[in-house]
């Protein structure tokens, strides 16, 4: 499967995703937009995956690129091709899917627990999940729900965490493919925005629980594994 990835800056890559991919046999390319490389035809890719970055899908006029992004995400999502988005790529998504995005009444940073809903425990791409379980965070902003997307995940301290669109369109607020290696990268680039709050940890609290990364990388693989055995249109 040939799978191409929006990357926004040189510090947010695809971390445990690529090995997942490498060991699948999955063929990867990727538009780097902070190095102004371009867009494929959308007949070259089968799968697009949409990382995240500290830009918001609203700063069109200090990003241009935003601009053509979003028209492919969307013609991607009309040719029903897999769309998966993590954090900035879950918000890109819901954008072009109609919803708002809107600044989180508080900013997530670090490990805190998601709690899936009952749709996504009978829904065939998450129902292999625990109910309840820790993820990585980073973010400010949050998404509606998008007209007629499931609603999969909430936590204390945001509503919308995840969605499901037409059984293979993804968007996940939070960060399932990160490793210690890949937030540690985030970290030097991303300090001053560890600001003391309610669902704020340091540095060093994110990188202690090394369980919890196999945990969340083997949580990606499951959901790829799903989304990579969906029939192609």
């Amino acid at each position: 499967m040939r799978i191409h990835s929006f990357q926004h800056v040189p510090f947010e890559g695809l971390a445990s995703i690529e090995a997942w991919a490498t060991s699948r046999g999955h063929t990867l390319s990727a538009s780097k937009f902070y190095n102004s490389e371009p867009l494929p035809q959308i007949e070259e890719i089968d799968w697009l995956i949409v990382m995240g970055g500290p830009m918001n899908i609203y700063e069109e006029n200090k990003y241009p690129w935003l601009v053509p992004e979003k028209h492919f995400i969307k013609q991607a999502i009309d040719r029903q091709k897999p769309v998966l988005g993590i954090c900035l790529g879950a918000q890109l998504i819901a954008d072009v899917l109609g919803a708002k995005v809107t600044r989180n009444p508080s900013v997530e940073i670090g490990w805190f627990p998601i709690q899936l809903t009952a749709a996504a425990l009978n829904s065939p791409l998450f129902s292999f999940l625990p109910s309840q379980f820790p993820v990585l965070h980073w973010h400010g902003d949050t998404f509606d729900l998008p007209p007629d997307a499931v609603h999969i995940a909430w936590s204390e301290g945001c509503r919308n965490q995840a969605f499901v669109y037409q059984e293979r369109v993804i968007g996940l607020q939070f960060h399932l493919e990160l490793t210690p290696r890949s937030l540690q990268t985030i970290l030097d680039n991303g300090t001053d925005e560890i600001i003391p709050d309610r669902y704020v940890q340091t540095g060093d609290a994110m990188l202690a629980p090394g369980e919890n990364f196999a945990a969340i990388n083997q949580a990606m693989a499951g959901i790829l594994d799903r989304m990579a055995a969906l029939p192609l249109p």
